[in-house]
């Protein structure tokens, strides 16, 4: 009689697989253990040699197996289901008295070893590490239930090349959990099916093989998918993967639901019976397989595509990015000037898994600081704020770790005098910008405007130019006017007017900045980089304007909204939905994992 004790380890590299199937579960270097695991073998090693891979001492045969109170409730469970069979085999086959019982023989152990994993790619998540924990107990109870009294089994639908494992020293199981895009590639080399699913099993058992260990497979669960079933259950993700694990070794058992109604039946009805005996929740396989297919969101060939996956989802990938800036006016703001709901969840997913927001604008930074009050990301908690890095006023200013300033750059006074000349003269409003306070010349809707609509400091009315140019250093100068009176006057004027002096800037149709020569946000983006010790490649920027072109060519993936300027797309990498589109959420969600 062979009695069953359980052990879960982590996962191990496993070279000897290569004898016991064709090719195997990526090895290694896709798997990301819950614990430290010994060195791998010589890829000469044999089965047998595996057992220098558990990476704890072998338990003493002496010692009470674990669960041993567990697997005798289990025992009798499986006599009572299988009562009648069992019941049947043991009548005598005549009416003589039985001859008096032999000593019982020596009660043998049968491990049950559990090797549970997580892909390597993906990040580090609270709930799936401790789903792991918590697996290393549980595969093992379900693999006792599943195995007891399988040579009583009365199901004409399964498989039976395993049944009696009383033969065996071990068997084992692995499990692996992963994101949807590690399943679906694994799918498309296993299967041929390029799509996503819950579960994969993998069998790794021979039948002629005569070896004293059973290797039952491995177990593939994609706990993105898993969690999606899990909301829309009604139950928790540790919940939704138990259910899978079940499912898994049921298939690698030799249940298979596929190939007949009868079939699906009778595995349904196994995996009913596991799971009321562990008192786990879980939908019956029918159920749960009616439930998952309303679950998968509408693909493009078998594929889930990018902008319908959902911020939650994000947790199961690692950033490609430390850092994403990100323009204000046309990208991250819509044509209201406001941030949508959706753009600002994007925000904060990113930064939940560790993504760094670094706004890069024209704007001056209270107007920021304003425009993303309404959504509660700014002040110390949120991704903009006194104390934050940040690039601003076309790069002019830049505040580094602390928010403390490392770069600011003024406008030459001689061209101010002649913009706050012209501003008077021709009667076209302009507000100058001092780091956080903005000036005018004279009231004007316009310069209103600024201020209510674009959250931009209230401007201060000063008539007099040189009292304006003695009160504060002006790093940029904006002209306010229709898109055709700048096309047709100011901008060809401008950009002769001050040639080799400044620069002329078009972020919005409606306005015209003049700045410093050679000034860019690109420029400012660099030097907080340098400050911050990062690369380039570890950047992905989104804008929209002429003034974030070199912003784009500077970051490992520019990404120009569709409403931007021509030449800013032209630029680009990639050109994504508009600002009134949640073109930034969708960019976040499409690239930035």
């Amino acid at each position: 009689m062979a009695r069953i004790v359980s052990r879960a380890l982590p996962f191990a590299s496993r070279p000897s697989l290569c004898l016991l199937r064709p090719p195997p579960l990526p090895g290694a270097a896709l798997l990301r253990s819950a614990a430290a695991a010994p060195p791998p073998l010589p890829h000469a090693a044999s089965l047998l040699s595996w057992r220098g891979l558990t990476g704890a001492p072998e338990p003493s045969l002496a010692a009470p197996p674990p669960f041993a109170g567990f697997l005798s409730g289990i025992r009798g469970f499986r006599k009572a289901r299988r009562g009648p069979a069992a019941a049947k085999r043991s009548q005598p086959q005549d009416a003589a008295p039985p001859p008096p019982p032999p000593p019982p023989p020596k009660e043998s152990e049968i491990e049950l070893i559990a090797r549970i994993g997580v892909e390597e790619d993906m990040p580090d998540d609270d709930e799936v590490l401790n789903i792991v924990e918590i697996l290393k107990l549980n595969v093992p109870m379900a693999m006792k239930i599943a195995l007891d009294g399988l040579v009583d089994s009365n199901y004409s639908t399964r498989d039976t090349s395993i049944s009696d494992v009383g033969k065996y020293d071990k068997v084992e199981v692995s499990v692996l959990l992963c994101n949807d895009n590690f399943i679906q590639n694994l799918s498309k080399e296993w299967r041929d099916e390029d799509c996503t699913t819950d579960m994969l099993s993998m069998s790794q058992h021979i039948p002629d093989l005569d070896v004293p260990i059973l290797m039952l497979g491995d177990i593939v669960i994609s706990v993105e998918t898993a969690a999606r079933q899990a909301e829309e259950k009604g139950v928790t993700l540790l919940d939704e993967v138990r259910v899978l694990v079940v499912r898994g070794i049921l298939h690698l058992l030799g249940f298979n639901h596929e190939t007949s109604d009868e079939a699906a039946m009778e595995m349904e009805k196994e995996e009913h019976l596991i799971l009321k005996s562990l008192r786990w929740k879980g939908k019956g396989l029918a159920k749960g397989a009616h439930d998952s297919s309303k679950l998968q969101p509408d693909s493009l060939d078998g594929q889930v595509t990018d902008s319908q996956k959902r911020a939650v989802t994000l947790r199961f990938y690692r950033p490609k990015f430390k850092y994403i800036f990100c323009d204000m006016d046309g990208t991250l703001l819509n044509s209201k000037s406001q941030i949508t709901a959706r753009n600002a969840e994007a925000l904060r997913e990113a930064r939940s898994r560790g993504v760094n927001i670094v706004i890069a604008t024209g704007k001056a930074r209270p107007a920021v600081i304003d425009a993303l009050s309404t959504a509660d990301l700014s002040g110390k908690t949120g991704i903009v704020s006194e104390s934050s890095p940040g690039v601003f006023l076309q790069g002019l200013l830049v505040y580094g770790s602390e928010g403390r300033q490392i770069y600011k750059r003024n406008l030459d006074q001689e061209v101010c005098r002649e913009a706050l000349l012209y501003s008077l003269e021709h009667k076209i409003p302009l507000v100058a910008f001092s780091q956080d306070h903005c000036y005018s010349m004279f009231g004007h809707p316009l310069v209103d405007s600024l201020h209510y609509i674009y959250h931009e400091p209230k401007a201060k009315i000063v008539p007099s130019v040189d009292q304006l140019l003695g009160t504060a250093e002006i790093q940029k100068v904006l002209f306010l006017e229709t898109p055709e009176g700048i096309s047709s006057a100011l901008r060809p004027y401008w950009a002769k007017a001050i040639e080799g002096r400044a620069h002329v800037v078009q972020a919005q149709p409606d306005m015209l900045e003049l700045v410093p020569p050679a000034t860019s946000k690109g420029n400012g983006v660099q030097i907080l980089l340098n400050h911050l010790s990062i690369s380039p490649d570890e950047v992905m920027a989104i804008g929209d304007g002429e003034n974030d072109i070199e912003m784009l060519q500077l970051a490992s993936l520019g990404v120009a909204l569709a409403n931007g300027s021509e030449k800013t797309k032209a630029v680009a990498n990639v050109i994504g939905a508009t600002n009134d589109e949640d073109g930034v959420a969708q960019a976040i969600y499409e690239y930035a994992f």
